[in-house]
């Protein structure tokens, strides 16, 4: 059985069991979250939300909060004498998908 969620602006096929990695969450390492935008809900019997599927959630537990490598962030204009270096580092929740609700 296999879900898609919506969290952070994004849609994420899940799986029981898997690891994702999803914007950050305001979540203690080890506590539960639950997702209840849940768009689809696939395996032997399939439901289709419009937008969501009604009484679906998707429950995971956080494994640990993060930052990304960094991505450098390089503007330049030529023959302007205009060059700005500046680096990003993005947070991320790494959570692990225990139930999919359906």
């Amino acid at each position: 059985m296999y879900a898609i969620i919506e969290t952070g602006g994004k849609q994420i096929k899940v799986e029981e069991g898997q690891a994702i990695y999803v914007e950050k969450l305001n979540a203690a390492e080890g506590e539960v979250v639950t997702f209840d935008k849940v768009l689809f809900v696939g395996g032997e019997s399939v439901k289709v939300g419009s937008p969501v599927v009604k009484g679906a959630t998707v429950t995971a537990k956080v494994e640990k909060q993060g930052r990304a490598k960094k991505l450098v962030v390089f503007k330049y204009k030529a023959k302007k004498n205009y060059h700005k270096k500046q680096g990003h580092r993005q947070p991320y929740t790494k959570v692990v998908v225990e139930k999919i609700n359906a």
